[in-house]
């Protein structure tokens, strides 16, 4: 089945680099999980708990092409994203809006901002604007270390990388500018907490 964004360039979908490592035996299931698997675990955590509704965005997409090898099944053959996407993740949380992306990289001592899309970047300082609450989750997977990066953070680092500068964000440069989120059981990433503070700092 063949996808393409918008522009008509077809979509080729990243191969996650965890998929391509042993998963390392531990202690507790969850070891091994993508960041996706483990916020959606998180999210799941926080509804059934009563604490925050946060979902993924899905994505739209238009259907072109759709085969019929069955009378009682059908095959989609080819299909277009029918918008550029935003941030993963979007929701509410004890009277506020939350919006982030999620993001993992394999290279242990900086952050690449090839990672992001500009209209991505665009989208959360809109939300910042409006008064919501927009971050994003970055792990360093060889590592299994998680913080989040406040928007408006990020926004610095993409503008310097704009005006002729680095195009990644140094390991100490993330751990300076963001909150280190340890690895837990449930929820798997507590971010909450983070916004805790995030909240409380800017009243």
């Amino acid at each position: 089945m063949a996808f393409h964004y918008p522009n008509g360039k077809r979509y080729v979908p990243a191969v996650s680099a965890l998929t391509s490592r042993p998963v390392k035996k531990a202690n507790y299931g969850n070891r091994g999980k993508s960041l996706e698997d483990d916020i959606n675990d998180s999210n799941e955590y926080y509804l059934a708990n009563g604490v925050a509704v946060i979902h993924k965005k899905p994505t739209p997409i238009q259907i072109v092409d759709v085969h019929y090898p069955k009378r009682s099944a059908a095959v989609i053959k080819e299909a277009y994203f029918k918008q550029a996407s935003t941030t993963d993740y979007n929701g509410v949380y004890n009277g506020n809006y939350i919006d982030f992306e999620a993001k993992e990289t394999q290279n242990p001592t900086s952050f690449p901002l090839k990672n992001f899309h500009e209209h991505q970047i665009r989208h959360m300082e809109a939300v910042t604007k409006q008064g919501g609450i927009s971050f994003v989750l970055l792990k360093f997977s060889p590592v299994d270390e998680i913080f989040l990066m406040d928007s408006q953070c990020l926004s610095g680092f993409w503008e310097r990388m704009l005006q002729g500068g680095r195009k990644s964000i140094t390991k100490e440069e993330v751990e300076a500018h963001s909150s280190y989120i340890p690895l837990g059981f449930q929820p798997r990433i507590d971010y909450i907490k983070v916004i805790d503070e995030i909240i409380r700092v800017s009243k």
